[in-house]
């Protein structure tokens, strides 16, 4: 299911996400750059196991969560060789059946309820800050992952959209969009389904701080090694501190009630268009923005 290394005579699998540890900072680093990092199945129990690794480890303090190549992410695999969507895997992030072998709404809802949903739910509570160092696009799927971290440093190249509007559908599976921006600027950000630059993240409070590109994996690992000076239990409570008051001011349910919409989008567009994405490939996204 994962990309092989190239080079000559050489087949090893290749895993869609590294780890490494740097003094006390985990880094987790997506790893498909020749299709801008676009999440297939494979990368993302590829980063659930990554981030148990990091919760596991009693010497990790911060995580970084990065992007390899140009892009932090395009999003969810929508047209690669590897997508995996129709293969099973072991369910990790809730109770719902596999979907594999079930057709339609339940197939999709059962699927997303642990891939998405799921698994962004599960990574925002890791007890122990997050920051992700985000360069180039940060698209539709690629805003979930880095809307689960505590911190966001973009380099000054990086742009956020969430395009799919286009296919008819209000928004990502994790729609956290009125909690991480003003719900003005969500609705614009949604409706236009326009490049936000880096800086109007910044200026909007979605973004902590915007850097050089140069100087982006330096940056955000010298703000993650100032944070992990501070106690391990200190930084774990008042991240669930925060999070709690984010649940308070609705966005557990809020994300609840907004997937269903999701399904409701998908299932309209099975019924009326030429399948759950209404037709929208790749491609035609691209056209469509055009």
């Amino acid at each position: 299911m994962s990309a092989a290394r190239t080079g000559p005579g050489n087949t090893e699998p290749r895993e869609p996400v590294r780890y490494e540890r740097r003094g006390p900072v985990a880094i987790v680093t997506m790893d498909r750059p020749d299709h801008r990092n676009a999440q297939n199945s494979a990368m993302t129990y590829a980063l659930d196991r990554a981030f148990y690794r990091a919760a596991d480890d009693s010497d990790v303090k911060v995580v970084v969560l990065a992007g390899e190549g140009k892009h932090f992410s395009a999003g969810h695999d929508i047209g690669t060789p590897e997508r995996d969507a129709h293969l099973p895997f072991d369910r990790k992030a809730g109770l719902w059946w596999d979907h594999s072998d079930k057709e339609g709404a339940e197939s999709r809802f059962a699927r997303e309820s642990e891939v998405y949903l799921g698994m962004c739910r599960r990574w925002r509570e890791l007890p122990k800050p997050v920051i992700a160092s985000v360069q180039g696009a940060c698209v539709a799927g690629g805003l979930m992952l880095a809307w689960i971290c505590d911190l966001i440093v973009a380099s000054d190249d990086a742009f956020f959209a969430d395009p799919v509007v286009r296919m008819g559908i209000p928004g990502v599976e994790y729609f956290a969009h009125p909690w991480v921006m003003p719900p003005r600027i969500a609705k614009e950000f949604l409706y236009t389904g326009d490049r936000m630059s880096a800086q109007r993240a910044y200026e909007v409070g979605m973004v902590n701080r915007v850097v050089p590109r140069a100087e982006l994996g330096d940056r955000t690992l010298e703000l993650a090694e100032r944070i992990a000076d501070m106690p391990r239990l200190g930084l774990a409570l008042t991240k669930r501190a925060v999070n709690q008051a984010e649940d308070l001011q609705g966005l557990h349910t809020g994300l609840d009630s907004v997937f269903g919409l999701h399904h409701v989008a998908h299932a309209h567009n099975a019924e009326t268009a030429k399948d759950s994405l209404g037709g929208m490939d790749v491609r035609a996204m691209k056209e469509a923005a055009r």
